[in-house]
């Protein structure tokens, strides 16, 4: 997925607000440094989480291992959501409302859309030409590469196939689906940056978690208020997801209150699992605040190298891991053992990603801070959140997550 950066967090106070000194928790407590943490690496390894899980599906070998109907791709899309939702906030309290949307669609559309443009104009010939032997009717078909991009490029992906392509391998007709978590991402961009534009949310973090709790209750009750929304699909997904990246949201609004140390997280994730293991459905849900300081813990105790620090690949991993196992398939490893048909997905995918970051992500998001930070000098207009100015990190980042709007990591379901 497609968050902040891990180091994008600035560790600064509201303007005219104290640092709390004393935290609610000190023994064991580890720092989630602002610069040097490993949510880059946590967030890497839950890009390759979901294309692990991916390899079931697409392999035609089942669903994979389950926890409360979340296969590991479901579970690693929340740790994304909670991960982006500690991120995004801090970016949006240090920036006007301007500087944030610019960043956060600099940040996400980029590399998107020219995933698009390869999937279709390079995987996507790929498997025509298998399939037919020519490249004749390729750009004429019903569903054309064109409209692939064009019926995509908003977010929302409503296209899955390109001419007809994949075929013949176990998940066919279905290039893009990881990317369909990106859009409800956005939204809880959008969400974040309109209830943050209210001082007095800013000032009273339980707001944040009233907001939480609320989309908790509506994903339990979901079959008592569907019918008043003609059973919207995107408001279920929503509903499902949101819950995780407001929770890391209320940890960034109460970083100076807690600690991240192991007992809590220990205690944490022995609570969250009876909530599981309990609560059918929507016990991810319930437990969505624990998981976020879990993930978070994780990150602040994690060592990273350096490299992965100030590069996170993660979001081309995970917008290019899904179409690299598909040509893959076509190619016959979906017969090999599982495990070596992942092996060859995750070496694969990596040098895309790399590229991505390179290419297109890193040099736009450099772009875009420059202009944010010329227009701001320029206008002397000091951020309007009351909050201190940082200096966004050269690595900002917030991939992306699973594939199919059920979230059990297989492709698309509508």
């Amino acid at each position: 997925m497609s968050a902040a950066t891990a180091s994008e967090a600035p560790a600064v106070a509201p303007a005219g607000v104290a640092v709390r000194k004393h935290r609610m928790w000190s023994v064991g407590a580890a720092e989630l440094s602002s610069r040097t943490n490993g949510l880059n690496l946590v967030r890497l390894v839950l890009a390759y989480s979901v294309l692990v899980a991916h390899g079931w599906y697409l392999a035609g070998k089942g669903v994979g291992p389950q926890l409360n109907g979340q296969n590991i791709g479901g579970w690693a899309v929340m740790g994304f959501f909670a991960i982006s939702g500690y991120l995004i906030t801090g970016s949006r309290l240090t920036k006007p409302l301007g500087d944030y949307l610019v960043l956060r669609v600099a940040r996400i559309f980029p590399a998107f859309l020219v995933c698009l443009v390869v999937t279709a104009l390079v995987f996507a010939p790929l498997a025509f030409y298998k399939a037919h032997d020519t490249l004749d009717g390729f750009f004429t078909t019903p569903f054309t590469p064109a409209n692939y991009i064009f019926a995509n490029a908003g977010l929302r992906i409503i296209a899955f196939d390109v001419a007809g392509t994949p075929t013949g391998v176990p998940y066919p007709a279905a290039w893009s689906g990881s990317l369909w978590t990106l859009y409800y991402e956005f939204l809880c961009y959008l969400i974040i940056a309109a209830l943050l534009c209210f001082t007095w949310i800013r000032r009273r973090p339980w707001m944040v978690l009233a907001a939480m709790v609320l989309s908790i209750a509506g994903y339990a009750g979901w079959a008592q208020i569907a019918p008043y929304f003609g059973g919207n699909a995107d408001l279920m997904y929503l509903l499902q997801l949101i819950p995780f990246f407001l929770a890391g949201s209320f940890l960034y609004m109460i970083r100076d209150r807690i600690s991240f140390s192991w007992p809590i997280a220990l205690l944490a994730t022995a609570v969250g699992l009876v909530a599981v293991l309990n609560v059918p459905r929507w016990g991810p849900q319930l437990a969505a605040p624990l998981l976020a300081y879990v993930i978070l813990w994780v990150g602040a105790v994690l060592p990273s190298p350096k490299l992965v620090q100030r590069h996170d690949v993660s979001y081309g991993v995970y917008i290019y891991a899904w179409p690299v196992q598909q040509l893959l398939a076509l190619a016959g490893a979906y017969t090999l053992n599982l495990a070596l048909y992942d092996a060859l997905a995750i070496i694969l995918t990596l040098p895309l990603a790399a590229a991505s970051w390179f290419l297109i992500e890193r040099p736009v998001l450099r772009r875009a801070r420059k202009v944010t930070t010329h227009a701001q000098r320029a206008g002397q207009v000091p951020p309007a959140t009351g909050y201190a100015p940082v200096v966004e990190s050269t690595t900002e980042t917030t991939p992306p997550l699973t594939a199919e709007p059920t979230m059990t990591g297989s492709g698309h379901t509508r």
